[in-house]
């Protein structure tokens, strides 16, 4: 619930001021996935969000059997190296897949995910300079950055370059 605090113009001599309610413990968590079709060349943009909860090895799984449904092939997962992606629940469900290969990014390297890329943009745009007081209108807010984001492909292939992963788009 603390804003993002950018940048921002403002009429000469009265600085903005960004008023907020310090209601920290509240939260947005949420989980999203970048995909690239090398067959139909398009990308794709998955998320789910979570009240006042945090992101773990269940819900993960969830997730991905949910984004498999919707994706079909051979599919490579690359992620970074947090608690829930590395679990042993986790690895067990996805070791019965063969459709799937797990990659993991180096320890500590945000710059490589092209995902952190997408929380960059919404931080930074959508994010940016509001108070917001209501736990639902910031859920409101990230569900319709990511529905304006997936249908940008040339966004999300920017994310997937600012990457620099060894992908062909």
């Amino acid at each position: 619930m603390m804003p993002h605090v950018a940048r921002t113009w403002g009429r000469v001599g009265h600085t903005p001021v960004l008023l907020h309610r310090c209601r920290h413990r509240q939260k947005v968590s949420v989980i999203a996935a970048l995909s690239l079709s090398p067959r139909r060349r398009r990308c794709g943009l998955y998320f789910n969000t979570h009240l006042n909860a945090a992101i773990n090895d269940r819900k993960v799984a969830a997730f991905l059997r949910d984004l498999l449904r919707h994706i079909r092939g051979h599919v490579v997962i690359v992620w970074d190296r947090i608690n829930s992606h590395r679990s042993r629940y986790l690895n067990g469900r996805l070791a019965r897949r063969r459709r799937v290969h797990l990659e993991l990014l180096p320890p500590y390297a945000p710059d490589l995910n092209p995902v952190e890329w997408f929380w960059q943009d919404a931080s930074c745009h959508e994010l940016a300079n509001h108070g917001i007081d209501d736990l639902l209108e910031l859920r409101r807010r990230v569900q319709r950055h990511g529905r304006r984001t997936r249908n940008k492909q040339q966004k999300l292939r920017s994310f997937i370059h600012s990457a620099r992963l060894p992908l062909r788009l």
